[in-house]
């Protein structure tokens, strides 16, 4: 939970004068719409389909990377090599077919109230996520209306790397032109996490899965919200702190 610590901690971590928000970056999947239980069946059913072994819970400890990483990943384990670029093609089209069998997902309780505030503090919203799920992405408009500029979205289409790799966050604050003590970075994933964090930005975490939040603090989370309501509830305070408090 917020405390003036997390700040402190952060800014005397990476050597920061002072966190100066203009932007919050937020990650897509278990933050933006409840669609990370949908997404772990869909790449068991897949994976499965295919010959590999994969669990549930695993998708979650993935979650944030690209499909081919995810794919390769269980690939170099089962196998001891990287799959194909058709194997790849033909697992995640499996992959979006199953997951496309489910009900819309639907944004968590206080996801839009959130990004109001957000926009009302004079902040820019800027989407950072390692998904390619189409029908997720061109829902965001809908969904959260006048919210999310197209240049200023980083998905799995833009990326080489991927979480964990701070690629996708380091993209994330050059489109929005911005330092990274300029930015607070809202994650659900420790991948997404260790991602936010290499790339040396402020990162909140909401705990909206079935990961331990201890996970999430190993993974670097400065601070740890138990739901997107939580956060959103607490988010003129945290403000106030990151605009208070100074290193000296």
């Amino acid at each position: 939970m917020m405390s003036n610590s997390s700040v402190k901690t952060y800014l005397e971590q990476h050597s920061y004068r002072c966190l100066s928000p203009k932007a919050v970056l937020f990650d897509m999947d278990g933050v933006l719409f409840n669609s990370m239980p949908y997404h772990a069946v869909a790449w068991t059913k897949a994976l499965q389909k295919h010959g590999f072994h994969f669990e549930k819970r695993e998708a979650f400890l993935h979650e944030g990377r690209t499909g081919a990483s995810t794919i390769n990943i269980v690939s170099q384990r089962q196998l001891g090599k990287d799959a194909t670029e058709d194997e790849i093609k033909a697992i995640y089209q499996d992959k979006c077919i199953e997951f496309n069998k489910f009900p819309l997902a639907q944004p968590f309780d206080g996801d839009l109230e959130l990004l109001h505030k957000v926009k009302a503090s004079g902040l820019m919203s800027i989407l950072v996520t390692g998904s390619g799920q189409r029908s997720l992405l061109g829902r965001l408009e809908k969904n959260y209306p006048g919210i999310f500029k197209p240049e200023l979205m980083v998905t799995a289409f833009d990326v080489k790397i991927g979480k964990p790799n701070p690629e996708p966050y380091l993209m994330g604050l050059k489109k929005g032109k911005l330092k990274p003590n300029e930015a607070i970075v809202v994650e659900n994933a420790p991948l997404g996490i260790q991602s936010s964090v290499a790339a040396g930005i402020f990162t909140v975490a909401v705990n909206t899965g079935p990961i331990d939040d201890e996970v999430l603090y190993e993974s670097g989370a400065n601070i740890i919200f138990p739901s997107i309501r939580a956060f959103c509830d607490n988010w003129e305070k945290l403000l106030e702190d990151f605009t208070s408090i100074v290193n000296n």
